[in-house]
């Protein structure tokens, strides 16, 4: 089996962040999401990743050869973005007749992977939402099979969104649908989509079974991503370097702090993840992510997420207060 993960988006969403780094790369609870993925998938026993790139590519690549040297990597680009569909089609000469894990590259999820590679069907990944709208819609039977798929349906017939998680037996079958809908011109919201060449096989009679998955953790948009590092640092525990200079520095767990970082009198956590050679100072920081080499001096920060090669300077004040009296410095924390 091999996996393919697509990672050629824009990731506007996560802007200004996605103009220098491509959201795959985006840190989170001590690795990035790409990281997560890859670790993933490699403990189950895949052995061929097929990286989809596209915008930033290089550095994907790059990334991908630099730390994740145990896996054999494939690269293909897509240089027009067509949707998912179209990114798929330009995997087919890498595939062959193998069966694939299709992972969108910027979905998280808990579930048993190796239960899923091994299953002797092809499997849809599905979890429950109050508002399928902006999801793949998965409409499931009595039986338990899937009758049809959906891109954001204005009127959902199910609650059940697709989380981005494609086990594919019959890849032939795909790449025949996936043709297929080109040839036609069949598009969801102006793209070539892969649940429109799901449907397709659905409607040809290949059978299609759903899995649940435990957790599913959006990383598209920078709350979402700050809420998912904090349940992610719980999951992985606290990862707390001490090879650089920590002087005065009080650490809530859970956090992750990467090599060589100094951290002076400040307070650290909970929900912290810090790149590498990173400087804090006078600093509270809680519910953040911070990139590597950035200068964070004299501020409060909560609920932010800092880039790498940032620098961050507050205001230093000194105060000399008398009773019975309130002071509000600064505006909103939000």
């Amino acid at each position: 089996m091999k996996a393919i993960i697509p990672v050629a988006g824009a990731g506007t969403k996560l802007r200004p962040h996605t103009y220098t780094q491509p959201k795959a790369l985006i840190p989170l609870a001590g690795k990035t999401i790409l990281s997560i993925i890859i670790e993933q998938l490699r403990d189950a026993g895949i052995k061929e990743f097929i990286f989809i790139i596209g915008y930033l590519g290089e550095k994907i690549q790059d990334y991908v050869v630099a730390n994740h040297g145990d896996i054999q990597p494939y690269f293909v680009t897509q240089n027009d973005r067509l949707g998912t569909g179209h990114a798929i089609d330009l995997t087919k000469n890498l595939v062959g007749d193998d069966e694939v894990l299709i992972i969108m590259g910027d979905t998280i999820a808990e579930y048993d992977v190796a239960d899923v590679i091994n299953a002797p069907t092809s499997l849809l990944g599905v979890k429950k939402v109050d508002d399928p709208r902006n999801f793949g819609v998965a409409e499931i039977n009595e039986e338990g099979i899937i009758t049809r798929v959906v891109e954001k349906p204005a009127i959902p017939k199910s609650n059940m969104a697709l989380v981005g998680i494609y086990k594919i037996k019959e890849t032939q079958q795909l790449f025949s649908c996936i043709e297929k809908i080109q040839q036609l011109k069949i598009k969801s919201y102006d793209e070539f989509n892969l649940t429109d060449a799901l449907e397709c096989m659905i409607k040809m009679g290949i059978a299609f079974l759903p899995f649940k998955v435990e957790n599913w953790f959006d990383c598209g948009k920078k709350d979402s991503l700050i809420a998912s590092n904090a349940i992610l640092l719980k999951k992985f525990g606290t990862r707390y370097s001490k090879s650089g200079d920590h002087e005065n520095a009080i650490i809530i767990p859970p956090v992750s702090i990467g090599e060589g970082c100094v951290i002076q009198n400040s307070v650290i956590g909970p929900n912290v993840s810090i790149g590498d050679h990173s400087i804090m100072s006078n600093c509270i920081i809680k519910d953040t992510i911070i990139g590597a080499y950035s200068n964070i001096q004299e501020i409060v920060l909560n609920n932010s997420l800092i880039g790498s090669d940032a620098s961050v300077k507050g205001v230093s004040r000194n105060l000399n207060i008398g009773d019975n009296t309130e002071i509000e410095l600064g505006g909103s924390s939000k």
